[in-house]
């Protein structure tokens, strides 16, 4: 029995230094939601109206620009895949690295070459491992990702997109990543981003004048759409990219927090039950050690009184 109360003992030890690091990551993690939502906050307006004004300029011309024109029969696709450097987040990275796998299985389907991209060391490690080819990866910012990390993945995204497919271009952009929407929800969504959509329908128009919103003007463009849109195009993939890379980046601090809350609650959990079994082993011993004793002082009696006779 003493050895069993030493085992859980040192057990106990053990699930107690472990609950004090799960503790800390789950409270770096809480910080680090602040800043994560802060930044996605501020990049959103900058995102949406870039791509009002793209729209604007591709609804409002009849230029032909190779990102905002539809392929007549498109051949090549690039996929940006995002996910995290590190673990320890639950099934944040899995559940991106399926939406990707899910992108790019449609795309097959539609007869369509797809070229992988990918963003955080484990979906590198997890195309790696299965020896599938990625055109580009990129790691080590996908906790706090900045503009200039946005820019870096775009540049040869919008490079592929300007160039022939029979060159190695591609006629597509897709993007599959994790949105956040609360702290409690994050969701992996996938999203083509060029040629960029134009889907104001007549529908649209009558409930935008039903609602007496402002509707879209008629535009003059200098020095012309084609350079406006050789002007905004890449500023409006940079930003799309930027902001999928900090809702990620939130995304994956929440399923942290969430995973670290839940192993710190199960050490709290195995920490009682082992101090049960430790308490019931002590009281073993303790009755053991009793028995002992009374057994003793019977034997010590009764050799006594068969002395005496």
């Amino acid at each position: 029995m003493a050895a069993s109360l030493r085992v859980y003992k040192r057990r106990i030890k053990s699930v107690t230094a472990t609950k004090k690091i799960t503790r800390a990551m789950e409270m770096i993690a809480a910080s680090r939601i602040v800043k994560a939502q802060r930044k996605v906050a501020a990049s959103s307006p900058y995102a949406d109206e870039l791509t009002a004004a793209v729209t604007a300029v591709a609804e409002g011309s009849d230029a032909k620009h190779p990102l905002t024109t539809e392929a007549k029969r498109p051949r090549r696709a690039a996929v940006l895949v995002i996910t995290s450097d590190r673990g320890l987040a639950g099934a944040y990275s899995s559940n991106a690295i399926k939406a990707g796998e899910h992108l790019t299985g449609q795309l097959a389907s539609e007869g369509k070459e797809v070229d992988t991209y990918i963003v955080g060391r484990k979906g590198v490690s997890y195309y790696a491992f299965r020896e599938r080819p990625v055109t580009r990866s990129w790691t080590g910012f996908t906790d706090n990702p900045t503009y200039a990390d946005a820019k870096e993945v775009a540049a040869p995204l919008i490079e592929a997109m300007e160039r022939e497919t029979s060159e190695g271009g591609v006629d597509e952009l897709h993007i599959a990543f994790t949105e956040f929407a609360s702290m409690m929800t994050q969701t992996p969504v996938e999203r083509r981003l060029l040629p960029l959509k134009l889907e104001r329908t007549a529908e649209d128009s009558a409930e935008v004048f039903q609602k007496g919103q402002q509707v879209h003007a008629l535009y003059d463009f200098e020095p012309s759409p084609e350079e406006v849109l050789d002007a905004l195009l890449p500023r409006y993939v940079e930003s799309r990219i930027y902001n999928a890379l900090l809702q990620s980046a939130a995304s994956k601090h929440a399923a942290t927090r969430r995973a670290m809350k839940s192993a710190t609650d199960n050490a709290e959990d195995l920490i009682k039950s082992l101090t049960r079994l430790a308490n019931a082993a002590r009281q073993a011993d303790i009755t053991q050690e009793i028995s002992e004793i009374v057994g003793g002082s019977s034997a010590l009696a009764d050799a006594s009184a068969g002395s005496e006779r």
